[in-house]
C-alpha cells in the first residue's frame, strides 16, 4: 500500500495534531513537516521540498468520514 509510513505517522501523531483540526498536515516518512490552512499550500510545499519523493497531505480530523457506494463495484468492473 502506498504511503504506509505516512499514514502510520499521522495516526501516531494525531493527538498532537488535533489542536490544528481542519488544517492540512504535510508528512514525509516519519516526519510531520508542517501544517497549512489550505490543501494547495501544503501540496505546493511538499513538491518544493520533496520533488517526486512520496509525501502525504491530509486534512487533520478527529473523526474520519466514512465513504460508501450504493452500487456493487464488482458488477461495474464486468461492464467495462
Amino acid at each position: 500500500m502506498a504511503l504506509e509510513k505516512e499514514l502510520e505517522t499521522y495516526r501516531a501523531k494525531l493527538a498532537e495534531l488535533l489542536p490544528s483540526e481542519g488544517k492540512y498536515v504535510l508528512i514525509h516518512g516519519v516526519d510531520v513537516v508542517d501544517t497549512f490552512a489550505a490543501y494547495e499550500d501544503a501540496l505546493k510545499a511538499g513538491y518544493q521540498r520533496f520533488g517526486l519523493e512520496p509525501f502525504m497531505v491530509k486534512q487533520i480530523l478527529a473523526i474520519e468520514p466514512v465513504y460508501y457506494s450504493s452500487r456493487s463495484l464488482a458488477n461495474y468492473s464486468k461492464a467495462i
